[in-house]
């Protein structure tokens, strides 16, 4: 299983509801690639927080009977979140985690969410439906001018792009909302 190294380049945008932003979405053409899943994914880090003071995330996901190990590099300044991305599949995330546990990266925020996948026939980027504990959410990836173009016929503008992690958003939420955070699970 060969891991696959890029650039990640995306934005979120909010969405409010899940029917409304599919109809959106095939509005300007685009078509459900990937149906709805469940992700369950657990960030992991070391003790003292290490990857997240870097700005860095390793990243066990389950969905859909797959598996896969993510790492995420820092973040770069500008209107996109633009980032090294490594991923690859795994036969199982138990058993990732277990090993990276032996290396000292343990559990520290668990995440869960629905997300179907969409596509233009004429390509581009991805647009994907997120569907998360503290809202509904479409992610863009491509590149910056695809995003751009696309998130305006969409009908966002640049003051709409959130880059901050779902982790970011959920503790964000739960400050707003008086709860004490500690995972993002349905």
């Amino acid at each position: 299983m060969k891991a696959k190294t890029k650039t990640e380049t995306e934005i979120k945008l909010p969405a409010g509801d899940a029917g409304a932003a599919r109809r959106l979405l095939r509005s300007v053409g685009f078509r459900v690639h990937k149906p709805r899943v469940f992700e369950d994914n657990v960030i992991l880090d070391s003790a003292g927080l290490k990857l997240r003071r870097a700005g860095a995330l390793v990243r066990v996901r389950q969905a859909g009977g797959e598996a896969t190990v993510t790492y995420k590099g820092r973040a770069m300044a500008g209107r996109h979140k633009v980032r090294e991305e490594i991923e690859t599949r795994v036969a199982d995330a138990s058993e990732i985690t277990e090993i990276a546990a032996r290396l000292g990266l343990t559990p520290k925020f668990r995440y869960q969410k629905y997300r179907t996948e969409f596509r233009q026939a004429r390509g581009g980027g991805v647009a994907t439906l997120d569907e998360t504990p503290i809202g509904v959410f479409l992610e863009l990836e491509g590149p910056p001018a695809w995003i751009d173009r696309t998130a305006r016929r969409l009908g966002y503008e640049e003051a709409d792009y959130v880059t901050e992690s779902y982790a970011t958003l959920y503790f964000a939420w739960c400050r707003a909302n008086g709860v004490k955070g500690t995972e993002m699970v349905f």
